[in-house]
């Protein structure tokens, strides 16, 4: 309802990102508030109570500020408001004005890009929930205590955040989404594999560098993943089915997650960490295989029609229908 599909992925990079400096930052409060030896409360506690109720107070304003679309929107003049309108017309990640209809909306997966997307969060969703729940487990491995072991979660988080941004920057700029989404996937795979396969004790370094490309791998996926299959889906009942289900299946990963870090593998944890590394493999296969076939399939389509039309050149009206219409162009 904002964007169009060359400017969706900063969009939500900048929004992640966020979350990923809450996480790192979370880590440097609790480094802090540990450190707390006087007051009623036990230490986390107030951890709780800090972190939550800045969380609800700026959920508060941002129900009264954000609006639901350029048409709503209080800070917009009526001209400004038209011209939102008005360039949603071509290339847009969604139609605009569109009605809801439910029976179309599962139409979505009829198409085979929708199953290898859901694939793709598969395979992203088990190194992501790995390094969200237990990056503090892999650092403390390093012989740090575990008020340290907080301390050191917060440079491979920024970093990560940086990383994200650059890669959802590039993208965006380049129009490309497949390659820098298989480039997360390769920091992933690198950093499982270094970690799982070193002597962790006596390379430190490496061993920390190794978490480092574990989240540097695991951000801009998840960012990239969700802005190519909504590029893909300017219908937006079939992109909110889609949407449902392939987040929580990604977020579902991390059931797969608490269960292959057992503790009878303490402390090396190898065969959690190969497994992590292998869903990343395998994320790396399917992300060229379908990035691949969508370039293959946009240029059956310029043969077909004999044009050679680019996908940012497409109306939007061309791109709700999805593959069915021969006018149809991939944002790969």
């Amino acid at each position: 309802r904002f964007y169009r599909r060359g400017e969706l992925a900063r969009r939500l990079a900048i929004f992640y990102a966020a979350q990923t400096i809450a996480s790192a930052f979370s880590g440097l409060l609790a480094f802090g508030i540990f450190r707390i030896e006087t007051g009623p409360l036990a230490p986390w506690r107030y951890l709780f109570l800090i972190e939550g109720a800045a969380t609800i107070l700026f959920a508060l304003f941002a129900l009264w500020y954000l609006p639901r679309s350029a048409s709503e929107a209080n800070f917009l003049t009526p001209e400004e408001k038209e011209l939102a309108y008005l360039r949603l017309q071509i290339d847009s990640s969604s139609v605009v004005n569109e009605k809801l209809d439910i029976r179309d909306a599962f139409q979505v997966f009829k198409h085979g890009t929708s199953w290898v997307i859901l694939g793709i969060q598969v395979c992203l969703g088990v190194p992501l929930q790995s390094v969200q729940l237990f990056l503090p487990v892999i650092i403390q491995r390093l012989g740090y205590s575990t008020v340290k072991t907080n301390l050191f979660t917060v440079a491979p988080n920024i970093s990560g955040a940086a990383v994200l941004l650059i890669l959802a920057f590039s993208s965006d700029w380049t129009r490309w989404r497949f390659p820098f989404i298989t480039l997360g996937f390769l920091f992933t795979f690198m950093g499982f594999i270094i970690y799982a396969t070193i002597d962790v004790q006596h390379d430190l370094h490496v061993a920390y560098f190794a978490s480092f490309l574990m989240t540097w791998g695991t951000s801009a996926p998840s960012v990239l993943l969700d802005a190519w299959y909504n590029n893909n889906t300017a219908n937006e009942g079939r992109r909110v089915v889609l949407t449902s289900i392939a987040v929580p299946l990604a977020n579902l990963m991390g059931v797969v997650s608490s269960n292959i870090f057992r503790t009878q593998d303490a402390p090396k944890y190898f065969p959690a960490l190969t497994t992590t590394a292998s869903f990343g493999g395998v994320g790396i296969i399917l992300t060229l295989c379908l990035g691949l076939w969508m370039i293959a399939d946009n240029k059956k389509r310029d043969r077909l029609q004999g044009v050679h039309v680019k996908a940012k050149d497409i109306p939007t009206e061309y791109l709700k229908d999805g593959p069915a219409c021969d006018n149809f162009r991939w944002f790969y």
